[in-house]
């Protein structure tokens, strides 16, 4: 009889596979128009509304649970980090409809392809240390950190594009909202990197 996973490691894998289905969606959208930008931003919200119900579980069970497979405070810190990079793409994905932008430029949608790449980066340390394999992780926290940097580049090149380029004041400042809150999601992917590596640490 194969041991039944723990409820822990089983949500924190379930809440990886949503952002990884939550990005994968939103890459998707943002690399043609969105016909029905209220549509998208609700289909979002329900993503972003699972995540706090797994958030929610794990801290419910963190209560009356006695042992943990790693330390609680890590188990909270993490469940709280993946549940901000859903929040981060709900919000992203909500700016498109307070903004009534249907058409998102390359900059966009080159932020959605460092977003679902690093979605996946997040999905495979968090499978890997559920299995506790811990130093393999150390691989998938470099390439975020990575990944956060052409988050921060993007940024930097896509307002500097705009201060040269768009006339519009109002357009301008929709834009680099947007960019600058899609940089900030890049930089709650790393915000998992980096407390998977302080739990490497902790138990190597």
């Amino acid at each position: 009889m194969f041991r039944k996973k723990d409820i822990f490691f089983k949500t924190l894998e379930e809440m990886a596979d949503l952002i990884q289905e939550a990005v994968e969606r939103f890459s998707t959208a943002v690399s043609g128009d969105l016909p029905d930008v209220a549509a998208f931003a609700k289909e979002m919200k329900e993503f972003e509304h699972r995540g706090d119900q797994f958030a929610h579980l794990i801290l419910t069970e963190l209560n009356k649970t006695f042992i943990t497979p790693i330390e609680r405070e890590d188990i909270m810190a993490l469940t709280k980090l993946l549940d901000d990079v859903l929040d981060g793409i709900e919000a992203c994905t909500s700016r498109f409809d307070m903004y009534h932008i249907s058409k998102p430029d390359g900059y966009i949608r080159k932020f959605g392809d460092v977003l679902r790449r690093s979605a996946l980066e997040i999905k495979a340390a968090i499978y890997l240390l559920t299995q506790k394999k811990l130093l393999a992780i150390q691989t998938h926290c470099v390439k975020l950190n990575e990944l956060e940097n052409e988050g921060d580049d993007l940024m930097r090149q896509g307002i500097k594009h705009l201060f040269q380029n768009v006339k519009d004041p109002i357009e301008l400042i929709k834009l680099k909202d947007m960019y600058e809150r899609l940089e900030e999601t890049t930089d709650s992917c790393e915000d998992v990197a980096n407390i998977l590596q302080s739990i490497i640490m902790r138990n190597s």
